[in-house]
């Protein structure tokens, strides 16, 4: 009985990637036609505008750092009504955005307007978290608000101030649960103070 002989195999090509072309038109660009090229994309769309801004590590002043602290509250805490109940998505980078931003607040001595901006996200998130199934986000609304949170354990601000912002926190928190434990120790410590 004859052997019978093996495949020989056949060479799979080899898919191209999909941005070779897209390379080569970008490396032909000039790099002013490249600046205005990002620049169109980051005003047309808040996630590229996010994602550039981290990136590049750009500084802001104040204001802008408020607007857009702002905008990406709206965008992390936004979810579709009809998916209350549900463990709706949610956007990651924009609650990456408002922690970076606060951040960046409090480095440049403006820890009121980063306190501010967290009582807003807690009453925005607290919401989000309360509509939804199992809450996924609240982690993340925490890690925004324990910047914050640091800033005035460390911070010189008197002790009236911590206390009716954290009172104020603790009320605007509507499902209870939110950095209550890391709230109520800052709490304690104003009031020993």
């Amino acid at each position: 009985m004859p052997k019978r002989r093996p495949k020989t195999a056949v060479p799979v090509k080899r898919q191209a990637d999909s941005t070779v072309a897209l390379r080569n038109a970008l490396a032909k660009q000039s790099k002013a036609a490249l600046v205005d090229l990002l620049l169109e994309m980051a005003r047309q769309d808040r996630t590229v505008f996010r994602q550039l801004t981290a990136r590049l590590d750009v500084a802001a002043a104040p204001d802008e750092l408020l607007a857009a602290t702002r905008l990406a509250i709206n965008d992390a805490t936004d979810f579709d009504e009809r998916d209350i109940n549900r463990n709706f998505a949610y956007d990651y980078d924009a609650y990456a955005e408002v922690k970076r931003n606060l951040s960046r607040l409090i480095r440049s001595q403006q820890l009121p307007l980063a306190m501010q901006l967290s009582l807003e996200l807690m009453q925005a998130g607290s919401r989000q978290v309360e509509m939804s199934d199992e809450g996924l986000m609240t982690d993340d609304i925490e890690d925004c608000l324990n910047v914050v949170i640091k800033a005035l354990h460390e911070g010189q601000l008197p002790a009236h101030q911590v206390i009716a912002w954290c009172a104020a926190m603790l009320k605007s928190d509507r499902v209870g649960c939110i950095a209550d434990k890391q709230l109520n120790k800052l709490l304690q410590a104003a009031r020993v103070q």
